[in-house]
């Protein structure tokens, strides 16, 4: 049965691509965090349009009952409007039963199968963190351990999308790069396991690897490699010195000095100062909860 369609879970290799700073996590103050916050959102950022430089192989495999239903080996590029492209090189999919009942039956639940997967995957999408005030909230109410012995800081959520789950993100204190990740939720009734590693290349690119998603209970699990990753987009390549002319410029009136433009404060700071002083008037109760909520995520989104 061809189950997975455009169901390729791409979306996992977003989830948090970019690690976090040791001496934030070390802090754990409001204004560390949502600086941290902002900055994880930036570089993710950074992280993605260097991926668009790149075309790379990805294998996706859905099973069942331990048995492969469907797999499909994939071209992925991203296309010139900044959509992920996907070439079909081989797609092996069990076979329809034969007999028309049986071949009805057998049509109607792959619809379902399909149904299902797809609000699967609108579930897990909520655990990339998408936003810089999702990660903060991620990151002010996460359990921070580490450095172990092997170099990594490990971070861990409750009730991050639906209660009762739990997100857990492994980052390489060195590089500040993840490596790790693992969630466990519920969709349907049913438990479900998410988990994901990542390889990051020379140049810095952080990618998904491998990821596998399992619901237990249906004996299902979705299996996804991405590798092989070439760079079909040169890096851009700076002008030499003199090979275009320096842009005009304006003589100032001996008349009339120019002054020195006055010094534009940070905005970083003052996103800073209005969340220390939002979360004052919440603590001393002048402000409810929702419009605390709702202030914060309008100062993040300045950014």
């Amino acid at each position: 049965m061809k189950i997975i369609g455009k169901l390729s879970f791409v979306l996992v290799a977003c989830v948090l691509a970019v690690g976090v700073s040791q001496v934030a996590l070390a802090q754990g103050q409001l204004g560390a965090n949502a600086n941290m916050a902002v900055q994880i959102t930036e570089a993710r950022k950074a992280n993605g349009l260097l991926m668009r430089q790149f075309t790379w192989t990805s294998r996706t495999e859905f099973m069942e009952g331990g048995q492969a239903k469907d797999t499909r080996i994939e071209q992925v590029s991203y296309g010139p409007g900044g959509q992920l492209q996907h070439n079909l090189l081989n797609d092996i999919s069990a076979p329809l039963p034969r007999g028309f009942l049986r071949r009805d039956i057998a049509e109607q639940k792959r619809q379902e199968m399909e149904q299902y997967l797809a609000g699967l995957r609108g579930l897990l999408e909520q655990y990339t963190l998408s936003t810089a005030g999702k990660v903060l909230d991620f990151m002010n109410q996460a359990l921070t351990t580490g450095p172990d012995a092997s170099g990594m800081i490990t971070m861990t959520g409750t009730n991050v999308v639906i209660p009762g789950d739990n997100l857990t993100i492994w980052t390489q204190a060195a590089t500040r790069q993840t490596k790790k990740i693992q969630a466990n939720t519920f969709y349907q009734g049913n438990v479900v396991e998410l988990s994901a590693t990542f390889n990051t290349l020379p140049i810095g690119l952080n990618y998904m690897a491998y990821a596998e998603v399992t619901i237990p209970a249906k004996q299902m699990s979705i299996q996804v490699q991405n590798f092989d990753y070439i760079r079909t987009m040169p890096a851009p390549v700076a002008q030499p010195m003199g090979q275009q002319p320096p842009p005009p410029t304006v003589a100032t009136p001996p008349s009339m000095p120019a002054a020195p433009p006055p010094a534009a404060p940070s905005s970083l700071q003052s996103a800073e100062q209005k969340l220390r002083d939002l979360k004052a008037l919440y603590d001393q109760g002048l402000i409810s909860q929702s419009d605390y909520e709702a202030k914060k995520a309008q100062i993040l989104q300045g950014f």
